[in-house]
């Protein structure tokens, strides 16, 4: 595989689409709907009915022919021949000069196009009365099929289930879905100097992070996380938790050790196991990057694909989001738009920036809506990569694109909102 010395991030991030398509599952499972949540539809799901069946009322109020507003008179006076029920039909002829009380989703009686709204509606024992000047012929009606019309697609294959599409789905009489298999991704961290939850502090040591936020995020997208632990810097263990992690797992995640250090030894172990290549991606926090796959003793399955994450904290919480998160939901089954990144706002930076064009930035900050303007964006706090109360306190991320150059308090910057992502 052979890229430049530094890409950009955005030709990073096609490089993994390429690689993740290839990797993809295909097996798939029905699942009951409520269990389908975050899920990954393996087939269109067609509707087998239009949706709403019939024409039905918007609204609470009273359904009459909208001929009547075609007349000469400002107000229009019908008399009230019954009422309609939402889940029941109305099956009496209703003539000029007639309407009938219409309750919000019920059926329009046959014949009738149009509904004036309860509050607008004056009472005369048993008419009703109304300015015809606030209504045209097929106001407040649903016409049928106007959501979804019978034998097309309601959900496409790819589409990543979400509450309205569950919602959709229920609508549709749909009890059970089928859905691509749960992605299995094994994660570890390395390093000499972690210590694991539990241990007794020692001088020189810190405790492990990463393992607890990736774990968060793969559990987030709805994988089944398998999780490795804490692996020292040792060529042997490294290798055989890497292999381990290969039998068991769709792909691989591990933090640490990708860089040139001298104890690093992820390296040469990957490469040893795999085919891999080596990125340093033009962006800060984080650059070094392992991207690859590890085969393991099943021939009839796909080797296991492997992403390789700097050790800093907040370095890894922004290159998976970045690069792993898009790349895991096209290996999902994803489509296009279930794989898409999050779409990035626009805010105004409350302070200067510094920035030299040639890399992509990624800051925290905190976003706070403004009435009439957009939405104000203010770091939060150290923006070493190391700092991971910064991204704790910030609740997006400035994105400083590759070619721009220094910020100044007031302009306007792109965003990537956390919500949705975290």
């Amino acid at each position: 595989m052979s890229v430049p010395v530094a890409l950009r991030v955005d030709e990073a991030q096609a490089l993994l689409a390429q690689l993740a398509t290839r990797s993809a599952i295909t097996a798939h499972e029905e699942v009951p709907l409520h269990a389908a949540l975050q899920r990954v539809l393996a087939h269109d799901l067609v509707s087998p009915f239009s949706v709403p069946p019939h024409d039905n009322s918007a609204m609470d109020g009273y359904a009459f022919s909208g001929t009547a507003l075609q007349g000469p008179d400002a107000e229009v006076r019908l008399q009230v021949v019954g009422t309609a029920l939402a889940g029941t039909a109305w099956h009496q002829p209703v003539r000029d000069g007639q309407a009938v009380r219409i309750m919000t989703g019920a059926k329009m009686p046959p014949g009738l196009d149009t509904v004036v709204a309860l509050e607008q509606c004056r009472i005369d024992g048993d008419a009703v009365r109304f300015d015809a000047r606030v209504l045209r012929p097929g106001d407040n009606r649903r016409l049928a099929g106007e959501d979804l019309r019978q034998g097309e697609p309601a959900l496409r294959r790819g589409d990543r289930l979400g509450p309205a599409a569950l919602g959709l789905a229920g609508s549709l009489g749909s009890a059970r879905l089928a859905v691509f298999r749960r992605l299995r991704v094994a994660y570890f961290s390395t390093g000499d100097e972690l210590l694991s939850l539990g241990d007794a502090p020692r001088e020189g040591a810190i405790y492990d992070s990463n393992r607890h936020t990736v774990c968060a995020l793969l559990r987030g997208l709805g994988c089944e996380v398998i999780d490795l632990g804490l692996v020292r810097d040792d060529p042997a263990s490294l290798e055989a938790t890497l292999q381990q992690a290969a039998d068991q797992a769709d792909a691989i995640i591990t933090s640490g050790g990708v860089s040139v250090g001298d104890a690093d030894h992820t390296r040469a172990v990957m490469q040893r196991l795999g085919e891999m290549a080596f990125w340093r991606i033009a962006m800060r926090p984080g650059r070094p990057m392992a991207v690859g796959s590890i085969a393991h003793g099943d021939p009839g399955r796909a080797p296991a694909a492997l992403f390789g994450l700097p050790g800093n904290p907040v370095a890894t919480m922004v290159s998976f989001l970045a690069f792993v998160r898009p790349a895991l939901l096209r290996m999902m089954g994803g489509n296009e738009a279930a794989a898409a990144a999050p779409p990035l706002l626009r805010a105004r930076s409350a302070s200067a920036i510094a920035k030299k064009p040639g890399r992509t930035e990624y800051q925290r900050a905190w976003v706070q809506p403004r009435p009439g303007d957009l939405p104000n964006a203010r770091l939060a706090g150290n923006q070493g990569s190391g700092v991971l109360s910064s991204m704790v306190k910030a609740n997006g991320l400035v994105v400083l694109h590759h070619d721009q150059g220094d910020v100044a308090a007031g302009d306007e910057v792109d965003v990537m909102m956390f919500e949705g992502v975290l």
